[in-house]
């Protein structure tokens, strides 16, 4: 090798020959291009020289000599070589002579390393260098075979037999000619490869060709190379039998599925495994050809036959009897790669024959045929459904769904369809409820086996689709069915306790669980006091069951879990029957204080849901119920470990972080606000309770806060949590929301918004302690103000000034600005009436501090996006300002100095083509203002009606309407952008209103200054006027957004 300093590559130059020079420098430059431990520069020398060479004229010339020298070069060397003929190849780049030599020289070489000359030689190509030169052919394939290369199949069939032989007998011809079969329907026919219309059009001629010269010959060898070879070489055999699994699809199939090739098949599926296990891998080749055969598009009646013919049952029935599946089915020695494969099998032919069946005529000889045939696969079918393995029974869950389909839409139209139905739907819905069963080797809430249960719950979802399946076509066979299993398991249980496997209780809740979908289908179990349907009276009598067995005295999480899901989904049963909820409730209190972390995490959550239904009927024991949660109350806040935000950590190692299990906490809370609330707790009741939960917190509250304002970062946590407590304690009190019109609930009474009042200063005083020092305190705080104002109502609004204050600081984000704009929205709807002085007082501080937010300017995506949300909130808050006729305070005389800056902030935004939602929105608000203030609107008998507010009608005229001009009269603005018409839309809206409110004069001034100093012309102005004054808000919308498309071209 040359110095590295002195390598001397260079681009090729060649007119005529190449010179052994160039052949050198080209297999030096491979040689250090895939040399790990060469200088890098000189690896990138190499690199961009060997690129060069696919546009080189010649340079196919060198790398055909560098393929073929001898002694041969490096495979590396040799391989790079045949990858750039293949480009140039490929790629068109060589005339029909060089295609010529190319193909004389690599035949020659095929027959020399492959054909009878190499019969006596050990040596061969690797097979990736076999494969490669298998690409070469295939593109020669693709160029000359049309017209130059007619033998093309013939002379690599050739490569097959000996010189002294008929038979298909030099392995090494035979593997090569199989290789390269694989690779020319890889290029020409799969259909996974996205190909050009051209592409495809010379795809579709080779195979058309292949077809009427060489496919009878092609498939004739394939079977002598079974004959032949399937006892002597498994890699021959299992690389012919994936050439006829690929070229069947595309292939006439007369040619391939021979009864010879059928036989030959079946002999390598059926035939005895030997204990060196040898042909294990050639009879799952062989499987995966038959299904590949069955795969092959043609009528229902032809594949009905193929079915016949291949005798797919036969092999099924076969391998289940079989010692691999059925000896050994319940031992560690059990094949499940065979099973799967047989099973996939299984699940094509049913697919098949329900295809057939769906397309076939009543009483046809297809439909008869084809029920014949699904009599026999049905049990098939089955074994495989009910396999211990899921990934086995998930195989066939396929052709299952596709029959439930079948049957469902055959059930009224055919009765042969429908007597298959009626004798099939048991046996299968019987097999689906057995696979909703833990398997015995399944240990519920083991941290090892966490993968194998989320698996499992996602194989009962795609069973929970069968069983609705069964249920479409035959809903009362599902309700007596699943009602059997449930009521037979509970009265096993009343009768043997815990003798009952906790899998058979676990799978009688599941299926009662998912029976709600038809016992609730109306919304309810009950119609005034009777069940509403007769998959609701099943439920009511399952429920009964339930609690008269004392389910829930079981030991197993799982049973307890299910047990309160049940109790939650079908709370109705308890509204109706509320002589159990004492009961249920005291379960559900031993349940909560479970050592178990996911069902005692879960079942606070549950715990609040059943207490919200019910909360109605706890009134008489609300103390027993509060005083037994109180032990699970006091908070104890922990600092957040990395470790705990882990994305990659399983659902049950989140739920025990101290950030879950905080968050499962506030859920006691919430119920107990529930449970003081009930209707049969006294007001003097309600206090009581409320400062037993209160009274700690407060106190454990000032204990933390001096500690939060020095920074302590436990202390602000602690801080953060209690406050959080507070808030959700009154979120559990009172679901009723300023100016609901969803909720039924009345306001607390007059003493219990005083107990709240408390809380609502305790969290202020805790807000202007700690809000220099922390955004989690003023996030908590934002939560409980929004949970507060349910319970104290307009009571909180004196309180106002100083939440914007704690909420609103100096170092408040963009993003916690626009959620408590969005909060204060909801405080100025609901309490309008009662607003107006509070508002008047703090408007123009709070705007002062939006403003200041919408100034700052944006450091990064995320800051950008809250900055247009900013934006949008605050116009939010003028529009919700405007639409409660609260526009007054706008103009106040304590306002009326800053609705300049409101006016202008307006203006700004309504131009801004960055943020076309924004502007579309600023516009809104303008149109707002103009019929909050623009007075009466035009009309006949009041052509010059004042505006509201004196002045008005010409600010609206010269400050607002440009602005309809001044967003599209920006260079970068898009017309046809639907967001951008949508912001002209508004536009016009705004022009219409000024219209509506000041009439002629807009006009005029339309005409004399806005649009001529625009320089429009006067066809336009008065095309513009005539739409303005003569058409609908519709119209004028789309003309004036047509008009501006135009301008813009």
């Amino acid at each position: 090798m040359k110095p590295e300093s002195t390598l001397g590559l260079h681009t090729i130059r060649v007119e005529g020959l190449y010179s052994q020079k160039m052949e050198a420098q080209v297999e030096n430059a491979i040689e250090i291009a895939s040399n790990p431990n060469a200088d890098p520069t000189l690896k990138s020398q190499a690199l961009d020289f060997i690129s060069q060479l696919p546009s080189e004229p010649q340079s196919w010339r060198i790398c055909l000599a560098l393929f073929l020298r001898e002694p041969k070069c490096s495979e590396i060397v040799r391989h790079t070589a045949l990858d750039i003929l293949n480009n140039g190849v490929r790629s068109g780049r060589l005339d029909s002579q060089a295609l010529s030599f190319l193909r004389e020289n690599l035949l020659a070489y095929a027959q020399s390393m492959y054909g009878t000359v190499n019969l006596g030689q050990a040596s061969v190509d690797s097979h990736h260098l076999q494969n490669k030169l298998a690409q070469t052919f295939t593109y020669l394939f693709v160029s000359l075979y049309p017209s130059e290369w007619l033998s093309f199949f013939v002379d690599l069939l050739d490569l097959t037999v000996s010189s002294s032989s008929s038979t298909r007998d030099n392995a090494k011809g035979i593997i090569f000619f199989l290789r390269v079969l694989i690779q020319i329907h890889d290029e020409i026919a799969d259909v996974f490869l996205v190909r050009t219309s051209d592409e495809r059009r010379k795809s579709n001629e080779l195979k058309d060709l292949i077809r009427e010269r060489d496919a009878k010959a092609i498939a004739a060898s394939w079977q002598e190379i079974l004959s032949q070879w399937r006892a002597k070489d498994t890699r021959v055999s299992d690389l012919c039998l994936a050439v006829i699994g690929r070229w069947v699809s595309w292939t006439d199939i007369s040619l391939i599925v021979t009864q010879t090739l059928r036989d030959l098949l079946l002999e390598l599926v059926t035939s005895p495994i030997p204990q060196d296990n040898g042909p294990v891998a050639l009879r799952e080749a062989a499987l995966t050809t038959f299904r590949e055969i069955l795969q092959k598009k043609m009528s229902s009646d032809y594949k009905l036959e193929l079915i016949d013919f291949l005798k797919i049952r036969e092999v099924v029935e076969h391998l289940i009897a079989s010692p691999a599946l059925a000896d050994l089915r319940a031992t560690s020695q059990y094949d499940t790669d065979l099973a799967e494969s047989v099973a996939q099998l299984t699940n094509h032919s049913l697919s098949d024959i329900v295809r057939a069946l769906e397309s076939s005529e009543e009483q046809s000889p297809v439909m008869m045929q084809g029920v014949s045939q699904l009599k026999a696969f049905l049990p098939l079918v089955l074994r495989f459904f009910s396999d211990e393995y899921d990934e086995i029974c998930s195989t066939v869950i396929p052709c299952l769904s596709d029959l439930l389909t079948l049957f469902r839409r055959k059930e009224k139209s055919s009765a042969v369809i429908q007597e298959q139905s009626t004798a099939m739907l048991g046996p299968v819905l019987d097999a689906v409820v057995a696979k909703m069963r833990y398997d015995e080797t399944s240990s519920w809430g083991n941290e090892d086996a966490q993968t194998d249960e989320a698996e499992f719950q996602e194989l009962r979802k795609r069973l929970h689709v069968l069983q609705q399946a069964v249920a479409a076509v035959n809903e009362t066979l599902y309700q007596e069915k699943i009602s059997n299993v449930v009521i037979t398991t509970f009265d096993n249980y009343r009768r043997d306790g815990s003798r009952v496997d906790w899998r058979d209780l676990d799978l009688a809740l599941h299926e009662m669980f998912l029976f709600g979908e038809l016992g609730l289908k109306s919304g309810g179990m009950y119609s005034k006091t009777k069940p509403i349907s007769p998959a609701a009276e099943r439920l009511v009598a399952m429920m009964f069951k339930l609690v008269e067995c004392d389910i829930a005295s079981s030991v197993h999480p799982a049973v307890q879990l299910q047990y309160m899901e049940i109790c939650v989904r079908y709370y109705h049963f308890f509204d109706a029957n509320p002589q159990f909820i004492s009961a249920i409730l005291e379960r559900f209190i031993l349940f909560v204080h479970h050592d178990h972390v996911k069902v005692q995490t879960r079942s606070w959550y549950l715990f609040l849901r059943f207490v919200k239904f019910v909360r109605h009927h706890v009134g008489d024991i609300a103390q027993t119920v509060i005083q037994a949660l109180s032990d699970l109350l006091p908070i104890k806040a922990e600092i957040p470990d990395e470790v705990s935000d882990n994305s990659d950590m399983s659902s049950e190692e989140n739920q025990q972080t101290p950030s879950a299990r905080f968050d499962s906490q506030l859920h006691l809370y919430e119920a107990i606000g529930c449970i003081c609330s009930a209707r049969g707790v006294s007001t003097e009741n309600q206090v009581l309770y409320i400062r037993t939960v209160i009274n700690p917190l407060f106190s454990d509250l000032e204990l933390h806060l001096g500690p939060a304002k020095n920074g302590d970062e436990l202390a602000v946590m602690q801080v953060h949590h209690l406050v959080m407590a507070l808030g959700t304690l009154a979120r559990g009190f009172s679901d009723w929301t300023p100016a609901s019109t969803t909720s039924s609930a009345p306001q607390p009474a007059s003493a219990v918004s005083e107990e709240f009042s408390r809380t609502s200063e305790a969290i202020l005083l805790a807000l202007e302690s700690v809000n220099a020092n922390t955004d989690v305190i003023r996030a908590a705080a934002r939560f409980s103000f929004s949970r507060l104002v349910g319970v104290l109502g307009s009571r909180i609004l004196p309180q106002l000034p100083r939440w914007i204050d704690g909420l609103l600081s100096r170092t408040s984000s963009k993003d916690e600005m626009a959620l408590f704009l969005r909060l204060l929205d909801q405080v100025v709807h609901g309490f309008k009436t009662e607003i107006y002085d509070i508002l008047n007082t703090l408007l123009t501080p709070l705007l002062q501090r939006v403003y200041t937010g919408m100034a700052e300017p944006a450091t990064g995506t995320d800051d950008e996006i809250q900055l247009a949300e900013l934006k949008r909130e605050y116009l939010c808050f003028l529009v919700v300002i405007l639409n409660n006729n609260l526009e007054a305070v706008l103009v106040s005389e304590v306002n009326q100095a800053s609705f300049a800056n409101v006016i202008s902030t307006i203006e700004l935004l309504a131009k801004d083509a960055s943020d076309f939602p924004t502007a579309k929105l600023a516009f809104a608000v303008l149109t707002y203002m103009v019929n909050a203030w623009g007075g009466p609107d035009v009309q006949a008998n009041n052509p010059n009606p004042q505006p509201t507010l004196p002045g008005f009608d010409r600010f609206m005229i010269e400050r607002f309407s440009p602005l309809c001009w001044a967003l599209p009269s920006q260079p970068n603005f898009e017309a046809k952008d639907a967001q951008g018409k949508q912001v002209m839309g508004e536009a016009a809206g705004l022009q219409m209103a000024i219209f509506t409110k000041t009439g002629e004069g807009y006009l005029s001034h339309l005409r004399n200054t806005e649009l001529s100093g625009m320089g429009m012309d006067a066809g336009t102005v008065d095309e513009y006027l005539r739409a303005l004054s003569n058409s609908d808000a519709k119209a004028f919308r789309q003309y004036f957004q047509s008009l501006v498309q135009r301008s813009k071209r």
